[in-house]
């Protein structure tokens, strides 16, 4: 048995969960107008932005890993087309990342600086496991639980939906 690569924890689970947020995306289209500025509360980003900053942290920890530039996606999504396209988008650039341009990645210096000039510094592995892994699931878990506290009928499966059928019976 292998160790599980940079790639194999990133890409895919990227791809995937973007996919699903997609998906989540048709089946709340009858409320669109009333969740473009929903949000859980008062001093929170609001439904769009929470698309916005889980492409953002999949496509920008990529790039940090792979040391080449993310595409440029300005946060001017207006509708659930537009929201569909940006997961698109970023879908297509994160499955033209192969394996072997994260070869070496884990080791890779990633710094990250903030407006205030404070900021962290990290190995890849870390960066990964410790910072864009759970920053994009809390982006993407709290779109899922706008849509919900919104009446949109979700549920884990819809989370987890990538997987498919379960494949064993009883």
């Amino acid at each position: 048995m292998s160790d599980l690569t940079l790639h194999e924890a990133s890409v895919p689970v990227f791809v995937a969960t973007l996919g699903n947020m997609k998906a989540w995306l048709a089946k709340a289209a009858d409320r669109e107008a009333m969740l473009m500025t929903a949000a859980l509360a008062p001093d929170m980003a609001p439904f769009p932005r929470q698309y916005q900053m889980a492409s953002d942290t999949a496509k920008n920890a990529l790039a940090r890993l792979t040391g080449t530039d993310a595409p440029s996606m300005p946060d001017t999504e207006t509708s659930f087309a537009e929201l569909s396209d940006r997961c698109d988008r970023t879908i297509a650039w994160l499955r033209d990342i192969g394996a072997a341009a994260l070869a070496g990645a884990a080791d890779r210096e990633v710094e990250i600086r903030f407006p205030n000039g404070m900021g962290y510094r990290w190995t890849g592995r870390t960066f990964l496991v410790g910072y864009a892994l759970p920053n994009f699931y809390f982006h993407a878990t709290t779109a899922y639980a706008i849509l919900r506290h919104n009446g949109v009928t979700l549920g884990k499966p819809d989370f987890l939906q990538h997987l498919g059928p379960p494949n064993l019976k009883a």
